[in-house]
């Protein structure tokens, strides 16, 4: 269905001060600055006009309804986890289709009758409320679990019996980024200290700091195990190797790169020691043999490797490698049955080898073809292990690995209503600005003419050593089934070739993720896969600063943009929440060689007075990890300095966060107003 131009909005009329700071001797200018004020009856009140504008703009859609109906339709199927053994019990999720929040169960091996063990869906009436495991006691009698409301990363963890489905009565509070670390009769975790009344969501995280429970005490009697007050912005997490032997302290000071730090439980040491000093590089242990431990590691190793480490001489010319760097990224090794299972991307495809204990390469596992499989953890003693694989085409499949044989059987399929017979992906390669081969997966039904006229979207990160690998999303099918092509971007920035890849795109680097997009948006252009009229961007948290500094740079490239809770404010976002945990992946602006970096792309100081595409930042009042100031003074700015006809609004998501949690009805209403709004704006008939 074709529509008629968009008229002029009408926007909320957006209060502006005078307020000006001096950034090293540029005076910049921040007029709506008191939008950062997320509690404040104003700021209240224009949130709620600018909504108005939003959904009556959105209203107007015609088959904005059916596209919501027709995802219902096809994610009204069972989707479930993959299981993982607690004693002689099986654990795993299962959502019956529509669920808002999926349902934990339980069962007596892989047999008995499930038992619903944990639902979400009856702490909170809407839907709100996630839950996600903790960790399980060592005895395999307890699990511990997270509870988080509204999509905050603020979580509550409790602990509940395995056997019965009863909770203890501890309840631990102001958890946030935690495991639970099992050892003896309790465990370790992290918490920050209370935050201050009406800054739960926005004020500075402070201390993040390790604490002992012991099972059945309340929180004041957690004993304070490890506290940094030298260096108050510093995550800090805790876990312990399966036989209690050794506890592991992983410190970072933002989101890439940390110091390892150890106490051998088993020698009796009260203490941590350092294993691994620097923050420069990434390394996680992944299990001990006796009484040393493995570790997956870039140091020296840009693709990773793993390495194996005798605590009491940890000097790096004692190390010994277990599996070699190679060309392609060891994305992670996991254990399970004795075996060590390595999980390498090859130009962004999963590639999964066994390996013996001591590094001796067995086999490669088959997997069904180009995707992205994960899994393949247990315990020592466990003689199977599952894994799940999917693809663009390839919805999640569940497969049972039989360590003694090496066979991969299918243990749960998808009953989604889809025919990947009827789409075709492709892997392709555009050169960037600098002569860098960008990697795109492009997906879209068969038999497409490459005339110019397809909607296009293209999704992409580009940050955090974050890769972004193929999966399946039954909330796309209506855009591919209606002619739309979706395209996944690998930029740099991202982790897909290793930390080379990576560091080329942070710090004063970034704009090179930048040059990427848009070399990948004029490659579809020129194979005449779409044009500028057809061709929409979206992308998320760090892809949503993508899309802000990419459609400021080129508003002439594309006809929308879809910034999803954004880091629009590069001046500004490490006053809030853990914010400041980005400044390794960035830099600050309190830096005077990178204020100049940041302010030259950061989105809100780089809109003009020119048209921009049709643009729908979104973002939720419960964000508190990439605040919403950042997309209301983006928008706030956009709706100023806009010049043209196209439509540029804010969809501010209520009794929502950052995205992990949200409730099913809320995810789907959302993806139906994405592909409304692409379709509309890029003028695409809908058959619906």
């Amino acid at each position: 269905m074709q529509q008629e131009s968009n008229a002029q909005l009408t926007y909320p009329q957006t209060r502006k001060t005078d307020l000006v700071e001096d950034y090293h001797g540029t005076k910049v200018a921040d007029p709506y600055r008191w939008l950062e004020n997320d509690t404040s009856e104003e700021t209240k009140a224009w949130v709620k006009s600018e909504n108005e504008v939003t959904n009556a703009y959105l209203s107007k859609i015609p088959y904005r309804n059916k596209i919501r109906d027709r995802i219902n339709e096809l994610l009204n199927y069972p989707r479930y986890s993959a299981p993982f053994s607690a004693g002689k019990y099986y654990l795993y999720s299962k959502n019956d289709g529509l669920q808002n929040q999926s349902v934990y169960y339980r069962q007596d091996g892989l047999t008995g009758e499930p038992v619903e063990f944990l639902d979400p869906n009856k702490l909170a009436a809407d839907g709100t409320a996630s839950a996600g495991f903790a960790g399980v006691s060592t005895d395999k009698k307890y699990i511990a679990y997270t509870v988080s409301r509204a999509g905050s990363d603020w979580s509550e963890m409790r602990i509940r019996e395995i056997a019965t489905g009863k909770d203890l009565p501890d309840v631990i509070q102001y958890v946030k980024f935690s495991g639970a670390a099992f050892v003896g009769n309790g465990f370790y975790y992290s918490r920050y200290p209370s935050p201050e009344k009406g800054q739960e969501l926005s004020g500075q995280n402070q201390f993040h700091s390790i604490y002992y429970h012991q099972l059945g005490d309340s929180q004041d009697r957690d004993r304070l195990i490890f506290i940094d007050k030298a260096n108050p912005l510093r995550y800090h997490s805790a876990s312990a190797t399966e036989d209690e032997h050794f506890l592991v302290l992983s410190i970072s000071e933002g989101t890439d790169g940390n110091e390892t730090w150890i106490r051998d439980l088993k020698a009796g040491e009260e203490s941590f020691h350092p294993l691994i000093s620097k923050f420069d590089f990434v390394s996680n242990v992944v299990d001990n043999d006796g009484d040393k431990l493995l570790v997956h590691t870039n140091i020296d190793a840009p693709n990773y490797r793993l390495v194996l480490i005798d605590p009491k001489n940890p000097e790096k010319s004692n190390w010994k490698n277990i599996i070699p760097e190679s060309e392609n990224l060891l994305k992670g090794v996991s254990t399970c049955g004795g075996k060590l299972f390595a999980e390498y991307l090859k130009d962004v495809n999963s590639q999964v080898f066994q390996y013996s204990r001591s590094g001796k390469m067995e086999l490669e596992i088959a997997l069904p073809g180009v995707g992205a499989a994960g899994g393949f953890g247990g315990y020592k003693n466990e003689t199977f292990c599952f894994y799940t694989f999917t693809s663009f085409n390839y919805p999640p499949t569940i497969f049972k690995y039989d360590i003694v044989s090496g066979k991969s059987t299918v243990f749960r399929k998808s009953e989604v209503k889809f025919n990947p017979e009827d789409y075709e992906v492709k892997q392709v390669f555009a050169p960037s600005k600098d002569g860098s081969k960008v990697p795109m997966f492009v997906v879209h039904k068969k038999g497409i003419k490459l005339d110019g006229q397809n909607p296009t979207l293209l999704y992409a990160y580009g940050g955090f050593n974050i890769s972004l690998e193929p999966g399946f999303s039954a909330t796309r099918v209506p855009f591919l089934e209606n002619g739309g092509v979706y395209v996944m971007a690998n930029l740099r920035g991202g982790g897909e070739y290793g930390e080379t890849w990576h560091r080329a795109g942070m710090m004063e680097k970034k704009q090179n993720v930048f040059d990427d997009f848009i070399a990948c948006a004029e490659w579809l252009q020129t194979n005449k896969y779409t044009s500028k009229e057809k061709l929409a961007i979206q992308g998320g948290s760090n892809g949503g600063l993508l899309v802000g500094a990419v459609m400021t740079q080129r508003p002439d490239l594309f006809a929308a943009c879809i910034p999803q809770v954004g880091v629009m404010d590069m001046l500004r976002f490490q006053k809030f929440t853990v914010g400041w945990g980005w400044v390794d992946e960035y830099g600050s602006s309190d830096d005077a060689k990178m204020f100049p970096v940041l302010y030259g792309y950061s989105p809100i100081h780089n809109i003009k007075e020119v048209a921009y595409p049709a643009t729908m930042v979104m973002t939720a009042d419960h964000d508190d990890r990439v605040v919403p100031a950042h997309s209301f003074k983006f928008i706030a700015t956009l709706q100023e300095k806009h010049k043209g006809s196209n439509p540029v609004l804010i969809r501010i998501e209520t009794n929502a966060g950052h995205g992990a949690g949200t409730a099913l009805n809320k995810s789907v209403e959302q993806a139906a107003d994405i592909y409304s709004f692409i379709f509309y704006s890029t003028k695409s008939p809908v058959r619906y």
